[in-house]
């Protein structure tokens, strides 16, 4: 039986890289290996996504704790304690026993991430997740933060649901080198990163973003699901302040001549949190698989 649904696999046959896609597939499956259940313990983020059980929109969202917040708690288990805080658009779907669930683990400090896919049930202390899919990406594309500390006065603001972005906003899109990208499809949701220079993801207009998909690991799990669901949701975070915007809303995938696939996203609604997160990253080394890197 195939890993891939049918969205990805249009995607893949369109691009021509379905026998790549099935190869780079063996490594999908359920279990959490040793070497996957130690790098979750060494996190302080994990980003989830999942649509909203009242709404049908799907997000994006940051978790944070002390490492070990995340852990393997069985073979095809992952736990986490805590979650968002209260009024992130996805503390209903976080509190709602069999939610399909997509988490993304990335380490700026080593250029690892981890994804790892299922159906949640909520704990007494948090969340575990019944894993379906875990498996992990290439380096490419993430920016090296080599230290974090953990700012312990910093206090979140004011929680700003918004329609459109302004000037703050805007500028926060513009700055950024990596984002978080929440899809879903029939039987579950995924998150991934995407990353590169800073001004790789352009405000095209107050309600429409657009950024270039780089070549990956051609599974074509993000744009598969948008081909099968054009729902989306997307998280960008300053990693020195600990801002986050929350972006929902649509994305379709235009296919060019050369190859080249550039994504558009159209905002639905939004959440800007000053503060938010109580992380602070030290500078980035900027991937060198970026096109256009600052010199």
């Amino acid at each position: 039986m195939s890993v891939y649904h049918a969205g990805s696999r249009a995607v893949q046959d369109l691009v021509g890289v379905r026998d790549r896609a099935d190869h780079v597939g063996r490594s999908l499956g359920p279990d959490i290996k040793t070497v996957a259940a130690a790098f979750l313990e060494l996190q302080p983020l994990l980003v989830v996504g999942a649509a909203d059980p009242a709404t049908g929109l799907v997000w994006a969202s940051p978790v944070t704790g002390t490492p070990g917040f995340v852990r393997a708690t069985g073979p095809r288990q992952m736990s986490v304690t805590g979650g968002p805080p209260p009024g992130d658009p996805l503390a209903a779907a976080l509190a709602t026993p069999g939610t399909a669930l997509g988490t993304i683990a990335l380490d700026p400090r080593t250029r690892r991430r981890m994804r790892l896919n299922g159906r949640l049930r909520p704990t007494a202390r948090g969340f575990a997740v019944g894993a379906e899919q875990v498996f992990a990406n290439c380096p490419k594309y993430i920016q090296r933060r080599e230290t974090f500390e953990r700012v312990p006065d910093r206090a979140p603001g004011t929680r700003r649901p918004l329609a459109r972005l302004g000037a703050e906003q805007t500028g926060l899109v513009a700055a950024a080198d990596t984002f978080f990208l929440a899809t879903v499809h029939s039987d579950g949701a995924d998150v991934s990163h995407r990353g590169g220079a800073p001004g790789f993801v352009r405000v095209l207009s107050p309600g429409e973003l657009a950024w270039p998909d780089y070549p990956g690991n051609a599974m074509f799990r993000s744009l598969g699901n948008l081909h099968a669901d054009p729902r989306a949701g997307l998280l960008f975070l300053d990693w020195t302040t600990g801002t986050t915007l929350q972006l929902t809303g649509s994305a379709r995938t235009g296919f060019g001549a050369g190859g080249e696939r550039t994504v558009r996203f159209t905002v639905t609604r939004a959440v800007h949190t000053p503060a938010a997160l109580p992380l602070r990253w030290s500078a980035p080394e900027y991937s060198p698989a970026n096109p256009d890197n600052p010199r």
